[in-house]
């Protein structure tokens, strides 16, 4: 790795650079789950210094996550105060131009037979890009999934079924039968129910209509595990955009080093905070949990997700916002820079 201050090449375990002395981000030591950042400032200060070059930093109201403009440190905005950020990471732009953009874009956008020039008919509104800061949280899901077995399941409709039409047709010859035996003077209608056959016909109902997904042979049990990496966006103002079933490229990823960055790409701060971050990244995970169990299994009985939350880290994403008006309808396409893949489209 390189010294994000000076870029001198450095150990991948040096938590100094060896040169100017500047932090890498990285701790010489590992990590505990009791060990936390200095706090640098107070929550309350109208201004701190950057722990890395010591720049001053501003905080705005609202702000909980900021990058130091100078040397791209990030500082962080928690229950104690202000601490530096543990880890704090950036993925390269590959998609760089406009025209990279639009070769992505425009055959989405004209996508189907209902969609044809769309694109074309559509008045673009912005086309812009900038590096996103996102808290990537390392959630472990464990899913247990109680549903009903579709095979027995099927298998006891097409017996109740079978069951049903021998009865009313049972029922329906009864009836016809009486009508002959009153039209003789004989049995009655009353006669169909109360004879040895009838408490057979009324058993074998019982039976038919009884058969539920509440016996042991007709139900299992599932557990899906999954471990996520899972982003959250770090802006309230960008929560729309929030992604759902989405994963960054995160071998790519590369420690956060500002004077990678075409100088003309704003670096937007965030104003939700780690704690914020992880309490998210838990409800959103089950929630995903509960939409795979629902995609697998179409007659779940009961659905119970536990999740455990680990690591976080900032993550920097290049990502081009592409807004779009048709016809009165808002259309947005937000693509990640780093691979090309949409991360969100509204509107479509």
């Amino acid at each position: 790795m390189y010294c994000r201050n000076c870029g001198a090449q450095l150990p991948d375990d040096a938590a100094v650079c060896v040169k100017c002395g500047t932090s890498t981000g990285l701790s010489s030591a590992k990590p505990t789950a009791t060990s936390s950042a200095p706090v640098i400032a107070p929550s309350g200060a109208a201004s701190l210094k950057c722990p890395s070059c010591g720049a001053p930093i501003a905080p705005k109201f609202g702000e909980m996550v900021i990058t130091c403009e100078y040397c791209g440190y990030a500082v962080t905005l928690g229950a104690q105060g202000w601490t530096n950020v543990q880890k704090q990471t950036m993925l390269p732009s590959k998609v760089a131009t406009v025209e990279q953009v639009n070769s992505i874009i425009i055959p989405m956008m004209d996508k189907g037979l209902l969609h044809r020039h769309l694109h074309e008919d559509s008045k673009q509104e912005e086309m812009s890009l900038a590096y996103v800061p996102y808290w990537i949280v390392s959630v472990s899901a464990r899913t247990t999934v109680t549903a009903a077995n579709e095979t027995a399941q099927i298998a006891q409709t097409a017996t109740t079924a079978a069951l049903m039409g021998v009865i009313f047709g049972g029922m329906a010859g009864g009836f016809g039968g009486g009508r002959r035996l009153l039209l003789e003077g004989g049995v009655g209608l009353g006669g169909l129910f109360t004879g040895a056959f009838g408490s057979m016909r009324m058993r074998i109902m019982a039976f038919g209509m009884g058969m539920g997904m509440g016996r042991g042979g007709m139900r299992k049990s599932e557990q899906m595990d999954a471990n996520y990496n899972f982003p959250v966006i770090a802006l309230k103002a960008l929560m729309d955009y929030q992604p759902r079933d989405y994963q960054f490229n995160l071998e790519d990823r590369e420690l956060f080093d500002v004077s990678k960055l075409p100088k003309d790409v704003k670096i937007l701060n965030g104003d939700i905070s780690e704690d914020v971050a992880r309490s998210q990244a838990k409800t959103l995970v089950d929630q995903l949990q509960s939409q795979k169990a629902h995609a697998k299994y179409h007659m779940i009985q009961s659905i119970h997700t536990d999740s455990d939350v680990g690591d976080v880290e900032l993550l920097h994403v290049p990502v081009w916002f592409s807004k779009f008006d048709h016809r009165g309808n808002k259309i947005v396409l937000v693509i990640d820079a780093n691979s090309g893949r949409v991360i969100n489209s509204l509107g479509l």
